[in-house]
């Protein structure tokens, strides 16, 4: 089995060489480059191709958020972490529109950051719980507040299951085997999630279901 190839982008140095100790002792694991700034992250990932890049957001030259959102744009198959100090709703959700596929504190365990990598490969999302909670509050004092309806109940109870399905990461054709439906069902079906909650891409998709606590 090839090695989980992992790119670290974080302008401390002495932070690095701690994530590259606690990632190379893993079984399958592999530190295959580094970066002090956004753009050279951008650089490093168009040149080394990694599985993952764990990226911090306050960094010099390129922030993590733009610099996440020129690899997901250069780099398709590589997923992105983001491991960051900042717990804050904003944060969050600019780091998953630019396609970030987890949101980890700096202060998570270390058990946090190992699964976190093994569920990104899988295109899956991982979130410190923290980071979760945080969005499901944030999401219902929205609503609350604006008082709007909440259109997660527009779905019918098959959109439901896709929803979550599509957001766990599964493509169309894994939805269309599990539940023993033809791929153009899947699409028909997931083309109308998005139409009713009002969404536009996959990376948003997976922000609605975080906040709805549908995925964590």
């Amino acid at each position: 089995m090839k090695p989980i190839r992992i790119l670290l982008a974080d302008d401390h140095h002495i932070l690095r060489d701690g994530l590259r100790l606690l990632l190379e002792r893993q079984s399958g694991f592999e530190v295959v480059a580094e970066a002090a700034d956004g753009r050279d992250a951008v650089r490093q990932a168009q040149q080394s191709c990694p599985d993952v890049v764990i990226m911090d957001i306050a960094m010099p030259e390129l922030n993590g958020i733009e610099a996440t959102r020129c690899i997901k744009e250069r780099c398709e198959g590589t997923a992105v972490i983001i491991l960051s100090m900042y717990y804050d709703e904003s944060y969050v959700v600019r780091a998953l529109r630019a396609g970030a596929r987890g949101y980890l504190l700096k202060d998570s365990l270390k058990n946090d950051l190992i699964a976190a990598v093994r569920a990104v490969v899988q295109g899956q999302s991982h979130f410190s719980p923290k980071v979760s909670q945080l969005l499901q509050e944030d999401y219902f004092r929205e609503l609350t507040d604006k008082q709007k309806e909440d259109s997660f109940e527009l779905l019918t109870p098959r959109e439901r299951e896709i929803l979550q399905l599509a957001a766990e990461g599964k493509s169309n054709k894994d939805i269309a085997n599990l539940l023993n439906l033809s791929l153009y069902t899947v699409d028909t079906h997931r083309s109308r999630i998005l139409h009713k909650l009002n969404l536009h891409s996959v990376p948003e998709l997976i922000l609605y279901a975080v906040r709805k606590g549908i995925i964590r």
